[in-house]
């Protein structure tokens, strides 16, 4: 006598796990494609559209530095920067803090351009807004786990969020803000921490790991 067979979906249904990774694909292809578009309206790279944003973004920065932030090797940062300096979009300028390194600043035209491209993944933002409050919560809980796991592999710069910033104080009190931004001595909601901070200095390996493990064990 043959056994029970499952109801077919509970037979035929990839784990969940396999099924969101399907689905960040799709979404990570429709944000290449908007920003190969939107940079080629105004007549830059993905790349050299990224430079600028971060340049507006953060203040002038040397290529090293925009290498670690954005995740795109040196080599490339460098042809990109090169080609906006000949665009009159960048300007090069000694580093007071590294003799031998090179800070890049944005033009006036280059910082229209940077906000510009600071808003190119608005699209994504309109694509959330059906999104009840607690299904937002939930996914940015979810964005911010999965970014943090995927910086602790290698494959994401460790910049800019709070659960990696020396000045997080994760669950240190109850109630709708249990976290503390000691940059700024105030409380923090998990709805908003921040993914980009300009403010953000890494805390070593060691802090890092601790204030992570904190931030996973709500009071």
């Amino acid at each position: 006598m043959s056994g029970r067979r499952l109801p077919y979906f509970e037979e035929h249904t990839e784990p969940m796990a396999t099924r969101i990774a399907t689905g960040l694909h799709k979404i990570a292809l429709a944000m290449k494609q908007q920003a190969w578009q939107q940079a080629n309206q105004e007549g830059l790279s993905a790349t050299q559209g990224q430079i600028l944003a971060e340049l507006v973004a953060h203040g002038p920065l040397t290529g090293s530095e925009l290498s670690e932030r954005l995740g795109i090797t040196l080599p490339t940062i460098s042809d990109s920067a090169r080609v906006l300096v000949e665009k009159s979009l960048v300007t090069k300028s000694k580093d007071p803090r590294h003799p031998r390194a090179s800070l890049l600043t944005p033009t006036k035209k280059g910082a229209t351009l940077g906000a510009r491209a600071r808003s190119w993944p608005e699209f994504m933002a309109a694509a959330v807004q059906d999104l009840t409050p607690e299904e937002q919560r939930a996914f940015f809980s979810g964005v911010v786990k999965t970014i943090r796991n995927l910086q602790d592999q290698g494959l994401i710069p460790v910049s800019g969020m709070c659960v990696t910033c020396t000045h997080f104080r994760p669950n240190v009190r109850a109630g709708a803000s249990p976290h503390h931004c000691a940059f700024v001595d105030a409380p923090l909601a998990s709805e908003q921490l921040r993914l980009d901070c300009p403010e953000h200095e890494r805390a070593p390996e060691t802090t890092r790991s601790a204030i992570w493990a904190q931030f996973l064990r709500p009071g």
